[in-house]
């Protein structure tokens, strides 16, 4: 008879509003784009993750590319269902395939309704499971960051991913207080699309907007770059006056001015989120700093505006793109551990 490791069988899921990450209690199995590409003749597959990503905004009137997230949470269940399935397949082990799953964990921001857990658990149940179990991502983050959720000591999180900020005070394995903001990397993406329209008559895609992003994004316009070049990059897109295709070059200032106003209320967030902070968990924050994590915490100069504005050390997670899912997997080594951060 073949003997098997329950461990191997832990399965972790960080679906995000614009990667998902598949993980074991070791090591990050799969990280694509949230998104694919279904043939509305016959409503099959053509494309998920990577593949589906390089068709968006290509595809003819076949082919109905789809991202099922928004806003942080699963606004098309049947297409989260389908996308979910060809990922998990990637990275089963066929010898366990009969067995399933011991622990199935996946992450869920802290602000959702029930409606939206009910959408996420109805996705997972497709998987064989014995143990499906959420945890809130600003605690699985928070774990990522190698931060003790455990001790009585508050901790300030600021978790900027594509569809949504999430800002929370965590002690003792839970959340003393928080903001949710509809304020993230999509609304960022869609700041410079519009500035392009306004500005310079110029049409750009979102995927276009988000390599702005990465390439020159900014949130100060005082970069200490010390020697390195200026992030600057060429964007190509269509002249709306001709109908022709045009380019330019932006750099790091300009994209800070787009990004301002956006960036400003996610500020107004942790700034909301402090004042209504007990007393003794403020003290601890004063002391330990906000941490910041999320994708978009990789904008330059988050670390010395939020410096600037409350006066606090701030901390980029190094791993800011893994965080949840570094910590679902911190969970599945040990889930009696983290029991109670645990709910199905």
């Amino acid at each position: 008879m073949f003997l098997y490791n329950r461990n191997e069988q832990n399965l972790a899921i960080d679906l995000g509003n614009s990667n998902t990450l598949l993980t074991d209690q070791h090591n990050v199995l799969l990280s694509q784009p949230t998104c694919l590409v279904i043939n509305q003749n016959n409503n099959r597959i053509e494309a998920v993750g990577d593949e589906a990503f390089d068709m968006f905004e290509k595809t003819h009137s076949d082919l109905r590319p789809v991202k099922p997230l928004k806003g942080g949470v699963i606004a098309d269940g049947e297409s989260t269902r389908k996308m979910l399935n060809a990922m998990v397949n990637r990275v089963r082990k066929k010898r366990f395939f009969s067995s399933g799953y011991h622990y199935l964990i996946s992450g869920i921001p802290y602000d959702t309704t029930e409606v939206e857990k009910r959408a996420l658990r109805d996705a997972l149940d497709q998987f064989r499971s014995r143990n499906t179990r959420l945890v809130y991502e600003p605690l699985a983050a928070a774990l990522g960051m190698n931060l003790n959720i455990q001790e009585p000591d508050g901790k300030l999180i600021v978790d900027i991913g594509g569809g949504i900020t999430e800002i929370v005070v965590i002690s003792l394995s839970g959340i003393a207080t928080f903001r949710s903001i509809k304020i993230a990397g999509d609304t960022f993406d869609e700041d410079i699309q519009d500035h392009f329209r306004k500005h310079y008559n110029m049409a750009i895609g979102l995927k276009t907007a988000e390599q702005i992003k990465i390439n020159a994004g900014a949130v100060i316009d005082d970069l200490s770059l010390k020697g390195e070049a200026e992030p600057v990059t060429r964007v190509k897109g269509k002249n709306l006056m001709e109908g022709i295709p045009a380019s330019r070059l932006i750099g790091y200032r300009e994209v800070s001015a787009i990004l301002n106003k956006s960036f400003s209320l996610i500020e107004s967030g942790i700034q909301q989120t402090l004042e209504s902070c007990p007393p003794e968990l403020a003290a601890d924050i004063y002391k330990g700093g906000i941490h910041v994590t999320g994708g978009n915490a990789l904008l330059r100069g988050v670390k010395e505006r939020l410096t600037r504005k409350f006066k606090l050390p701030v901390h980029i997670d190094e791993h800011a793109l893994l965080s949840v899912s570094r910590g679902t997997a911190a969970i599945i080594q040990n889930p009696s551990k983290y029991s109670s951060v645990l709910f199905q």
